[in-house]
């Protein structure tokens, strides 16, 4: 690594490594160290420690390995960890050959001087959906590409809102949907739950309201973002949504709907097998834009990178194995492993064939939108936590909308 991009590395790390100091005694599967000393084995660090040595995830790290002619030595990290030792790592000149990580953290890797190009690293993301593939560009580059997506959209109960008398197929926009809540209500039902706890889960849920009322992050007070924060505030008010909304994760929002009184529930793909076993008939349905359409949902998912290696020659076995994981015959299998949707049109077909309930996820996923996209980088973690902030400080009633976005953009600016 050049000594330029150590010093933006530094930059860059020192203010973590506070942080990574804490945890950096316990590690997921695997050995921590970057590099072996059989110059045979390659690194390979993920955000998945759920899947233990034997799983299907690992047994295909191991198959893209073997085809690759090279050992795999594989770490499985806590998404909250995994950025911070990288960067770390980046800076001891110890990173690992392939690395997948969060999508939002690709730009912050990107600045920080960690990751190659798409140019640089040679990896096709020719048949990978735009929208997707922007969550990991920056500066008018690509720095890896997606495994997969989830998003958001809404769940809902056919027995409560046939009891209610509401046909989903009126749900179309904001208007009609709290028009719905408001039957559910009269009928002795609960009408909606969400997460709008104040981390980034919040800022994830609150997006597809902001994005669908045709706000944009660059001016989070503009009358349209107003809009849609005013719109949680009423359903809180009118009860359409309760107060536990407040400290609600996605998980503990989950769990409300999975009782059987809520009309709707905002959530994730991820929720598919927990629906499953809900005991009760239930839909999903894209959320809807103010005006009608489908809201541009975040996307949610990994993105398969390689990190920038001090003997560059380590590249091509790189690009092997982040081609394997991606390849259209393997994504099918990964992205069902991990209830996402696949990032190319061949392999998603392929996925509502064998599993129709996927398809108003996929339609979901072809209209979100990256949270880092339209050149946002590392500006996006800030502009999300005076979004949070001010979407506790409206729901609490503290402050309007108006004044809660308001100061959102100040602190921003």
């Amino acid at each position: 690594m050049h000594s330029s991009s150590r010093r933006r590395l530094a930059a860059v790390a020192l203010s973590t490594v506070v942080a990574v100091v804490g945890t950096a005694c316990s590690s997921g599967a695997g050995s921590t160290d970057a590099k072996d000393a059989d110059s045979g084995t390659y690194t390979i660090w993920d955000p998945y420690p759920q899947f233990a040595k034997g799983s299907a995830w690992t047994k295909l790290l191991d198959k893209c390995g073997s085809q690759a002619g090279v050992k795999i030595q594989r770490t499985g990290y806590d998404t909250s960890d995994l950025a911070n030792k990288t960067l770390l790592a980046a800076q001891q000149g110890n990173s690992p050959d392939v690395l997948i990580v969060d999508n939002p953290v690709v730009s912050t890797l990107a600045e920080a001087g960690v990751l190659t190009t798409t140019d640089e690293n040679k990896l096709d993301t020719s048949t990978v959906d735009p929208n997707l593939l922007a969550a990991g560009q920056s500066g008018g580059k690509t720095y890896g590409t997606p495994i997969g997506a989830n998003t958001l959209a809404l769940y809902y109960n056919k027995k409560v809102l046939k009891e209610a008398g509401v046909d989903i197929a009126s749900v179309k926009d904001w208007t009609s949907l709290t028009a719905a809540l408001a039957k559910v209500k009269k009928a002795g039902k609960k009408g909606i739950t969400f997460s709008a706890i104040g981390t980034e889960e919040g800022s994830f849920q609150f997006l597809p309201w902001f994005w669908g009322s045709g706000a944009q992050l660059t001016q989070v007070d503009s009358d349209k973002a107003v809009s849609a924060l005013s719109l949680w505030k009423g359903w809180l008010d009118k009860g359409y949504a309760p107060n536990s909304v407040i400290n609600n994760t996605q998980t503990t929002s989950w769990q409300e709907f999975a009782g059987g009184d809520y009309a709707f529930a905002e959530n994730g793909t991820w929720q598919l097998a927990n629906a499953e076993k809900a005991g009760f008939e239930y839909g999903v349905l894209p959320i809807p834009g103010s005006a009608g359409g489908h809201a541009a949902a975040p996307t949610g998912g990994e993105f398969v990178t390689l990190p920038v290696q001090e003997d560059t020659g380590r590249y091509t076995t790189s690009q092997k194995l982040a081609t394997c994981l991606t390849s259209t015959r393997n994504l099918y299998d990964t992205d069902t492993t991990l209830s996402y949707v696949a990032p190319t049109g061949e392999v998603q077909d392929k996925q509502v064939a064998a599993n129709p309930a996927l398809k108003p996820w996929v339609e979901a996923v072809k209209s979100a939108k990256g949270r880092t996209s339209g050149d946002l980088g590392t500006k996006y973690p800030k502009i999300s936590e005076q979004l949070w902030k001010a979407v506790q400080s409206a729901l609490s009633g503290s402050k309007s909308p108006k004044d809660a976005l308001a100061s959102a953009q100040a602190a921003v600016k």
